[in-house]
C-alpha cells in the first residue's frame, strides 16, 4: 500500500516482510517480525486507533522498534552476566532484524541544519520555546538521530 510520495509505509513494509519470511520458511526472522507486528497491534488497541480508523504513523512504528531494541540490549546484558550466550545470540539476531527497519542516521551537519530550520519555522526566541522546537523535530527526525543529543543541541542554539 503506497503512502505519501509513492513509498510504502513502514507498517506495510513490515507486513510484506512477514509474508516473505513465511514463504522462505525463515523462522527466526518470522518470529521477530511477528513480535514487532504484535507490539504494533497492541499500541493500536491501547490507543483505540482501531475504533477511530486511524493507523500508526512511521514515527509511531519507529518508537516501537526503538523500545524493542532497548529491551533486547538489556536482555543481552543480563544473559551475558548469567553466562547464557545461547539466549544472548537469539536477542542479537532479533536486534539485527529490527535494526533493518531504522532509517539511516543523519550526520551532525544535517541535524544542525534541521534544528536551525525548526527554530526559524517556529519563531522560537529563547529557551522557553524549546518545547515548540522539539515538537517539530521529534516527528521529523524520529529514529534518525539521538533525541538526547538533539535536545542538547536545541537548548544550546536557543540559549546561545
Amino acid at each position: 500500500m503506497p503512502g505519501r510520495f509513492g513509498f510504502m509505509s513502514l507498517k506495510s513494509r513490515i507486513t510484506e516482510d512477514m509474508k516473505t519470511a513465511m514463504r522462505a520458511k525463515d523462522t527466526a526472522r518470522l518470529g521477530t517480525v511477528r513480535l514487532l507486528l504484535s507490539a504494533m497491534k497492541q499500541k493500536e488497541v491501547d490507543e483505540r486507533m482501531v475504533l477511530s480508523g486511524t493507523e500508526l504513523t512511521d514515527a509511531d512504528v519507529l518508537s516501537i522498534i526503538e523500545k524493542m531494541l532497548k529491551q533486547r540490549r538489556e536482555s543481552i546484558a543480563q544473559y551475558e552476566k548469567a553466562a547464557r550466550a545461547d539466549l544472548a545470540d537469539v536477542e542479537k539476531a532479533e536486534i539485527a532484524v529490527l535494526s533493518a527497519y531504522l532509517p539511516q542516521q543523519m550526520s551532525d551537519a544535517e541535524v544542525t541544519e534541521a534544528v536551525l530550520a525548526a527554530i526559524k519555522e517556529s519563531g522560537a526566541a529563547g529557551p522557553k520555546d524549546m518545547g515548540k522546537v522539539m515538537g517539530l523535530l521529534k516527528s521529523r527526525l524520529a529514529g534518525r538521530t539521538d533525541m538526547g543529543k538533539l535536545s542538547g543541541l536545541v537548548k544550546a542554539k536557543l540559549v546561545g
